[in-house]
């Protein structure tokens, strides 16, 4: 009996290894603009500003935002008009656009322009006194500061945020 028992095979399995590896997210936007950062103002002319916001490829799907800081006597002198696309976050009390950058239609390293035309104008109602008074020493010039954001388009697997939820995740803003 002990020489049978010795001789007996299990029968026995092992399977192929299956390594997972997981690899990190992220998403990069930029904003570039080629037009320069200092602008003469001409009553009535409008001036070429090309700022454009892109989610970088590689990036995931997002909310993009743009926000718009005008000085407080940008409204004085110039105007201008938000490109198609852009929706205005309610509830907020900063000027803030956002539109949806998604991964199923090329979205992802396109170039969005922020301002309607890549221009603003200068008011035709701007005076001559209006301009002297800020070549004064300490005068305050207009300004029109423009910052990108992004933030994940999806909660979970089933959920996506909705865009003030994603405004919110922005931190330091």
């Amino acid at each position: 009996v002990c020489v049978v028992a010795g001789t007996l095979a299990w029968l026995t399995a092992k399977s192929d290894v299956v390594t997972n590896t997981f690899t990190t997210s992220d998403i990069k936007v930029e904003l570039k603009e080629t037009t320069g950062t200092e602008y003469k103002m001409i009553p009535g002319y409008t001036i070429s500003k090309n700022p454009k916001a892109t989610v970088l490829s590689g990036s995931e799907e997002c909310y993009l935002f743009v926000k718009l800081d005008k000085s407080t006597n940008f409204d004085t002198y110039l105007e201008y008009v938000i490109a198609d696309g852009w929706t205005k976050l309610d509830g907020v009390t900063d000027t803030v656009y956002y539109r949806v950058v998604d991964g199923t239609t090329n979205q992802i390293g396109t170039a969005y322009s922020v301002l309607k035309g890549d221009q603003v104008t200068v008011k035709g109602s701007v005076t001559k006194e209006q301009m002297n008074a800020l070549d004064a020493e300490g005068a305050v010039k207009p300004t029109l500061t423009i910052t990108a954001y992004a933030s994940q388009l999806h909660k979970n697997a089933t959920e996506t945020f909705s865009a003030s939820e994603a405004w919110n995740n922005i931190a330091n803003k």
